[in-house]
Parts: structure tokens; C-alpha cells; sequence
């Protein structure tokens, strides 16, 4: 993972809370755990291309509105 991971901008939380899904339903879409959701919403872990497409779809969004460098 690069060094620039702690500059990116994360709205995973505010777009998840707006659908009105838990982190575990969320994960269960997702086909991941909910501890990595809520590492991801904590920014402390990236999400792969294919996880952050997943979660896109299911919150009904672009990855970019859910995350993106400044």
C-alpha cells in the first residue's frame, strides 16, 4: 500500500448511513467481513478495486463518490 493512502478522502460511512445499511449488511453484499467495512470507513485500510466497485454498486454510487485523493 502507498504512502498516499492516509491522504484519501473517504465518504464510505456517510454514503452507507444514507442507504440505510449497517456495516454488516453492507459486508454481506460485499462478500467481506464487517470488521474490514469498518476499517475502511476508519481509514485503515484501503479496499481493493474489485471490493470498492462492489460497494459502490450496492450504495448505488461511483467509487469516486465514495473515495478520492485531494
Amino acid at each position: 500500500m502507498g504512502r498516499d493512502h492516509q491522504k484519501l478522502l473517504n465518504r464510505l460511512e456517510e454514503h452507507r448511513r444514507a442507504a440505510g445499511l449497517t456495516q454488516q449488511e453492507l459486508s454481506v453484499v460485499a462478500e467481506v467481513s464487517r470488521k474490514s467495512i469498518n476499517a475502511i470507513e476508519n481509514g485503515v485500510y484501503v479496499p481493493s478495486t474489485v471490493l470498492a466497485l462492489k460497494i459502490a454498486a450496492t450504495l448505488n454510487c461511483k467509487v469516486e463518490d465514495l473515495f478520492k485523493l485531494p
